[in-house]
């Protein structure tokens, strides 16, 4: 090999210390990127595939055409969610079945628990917002209204306003605070839209009327 092929040589030997390695490296490195974003996608689409399938099987336990679940099944499967995929919103749509299920069969401590965890730490506003009025619900039938209204404080989002305010007004009923439950009621029905504003609403404004005539 002549001086030229030898000078040759050791010129790529050193660009290839100082360049291939890097090269070598960074392009391994994307490929590991991207296999990984593949993967990682692929993981939360089959951890989404079961937990939907869990939930389907919940809904159907739940759900059911004769009106009555399997509570044992109910607390399995949503019990499944909470394990395998807990703090999804699977798994908190599956608590508010249990609760459904504990308020029907009187256990009111149980669906509490359900419930507050929820409002505690909600996958997000709307679930957090079904979870904290059912939760009122729960309290005002275990003659806990006053901390069933302090839990309706401050402002709830548009969709909610009515049901927000008119349960405001039924526990306000509750504590005897006609003025301020009459006032609730008004709310709801102003964030109504005059046909919905018809019903059962109406006649617990009719029937508050009628106390003070």
């Amino acid at each position: 090999m002549s001086s030229t092929d030898d000078e040759q040589l050791a010129d790529f030997k050193d660009w290839w210390q100082r360049n291939g390695k890097p090269l070598v490296t960074g392009g391994l490195l994307a490929l590991v990127v991207v296999f990984g974003w593949q993967a990682w996608h692929k993981y939360q689409a089959n951890q989404s595939q079961g937990a939907s399938i869990l939930y389907q099987q919940l809904l159907e336990s739940t759900l059911t055409p004769d009106g009555k679940p399997d509570a044992a099944k109910v607390a399995y499967l949503a019990g499944e969610l909470k394990k395998d995929f807990g703090g999804s919103t699977y798994a908190q749509y599956g608590s508010l079945f249990v609760a459904k299920v504990a308020v029907d069969s009187g256990k009111l401590d149980d669906a509490s628990v359900e419930l507050k965890a929820i409002v505690d730490k909600p996958t997000n506003p709307t679930l957090g917002e079904i979870a904290r009025q059912r939760l009122a619900q729960v309290l005002a039938a275990q003659s806990k209204a006053d901390e069933a209204l302090k839990l309706l404080d401050g402002d709830a989002d548009k969709a909610f306003v009515a049901t927000r305010e008119e349960l405001k007004g039924d526990l306000l009923v509750q504590l005897g605070r006609t003025d301020e439950a009459n006032a609730a009621y008004k709310k709801a029905k102003a964030a109504l839209s005059d046909e919905a504003a018809v019903g059962g609403l109406q006649i617990k404004l009719d029937d508050l009327a009628k106390g003070d005539a």
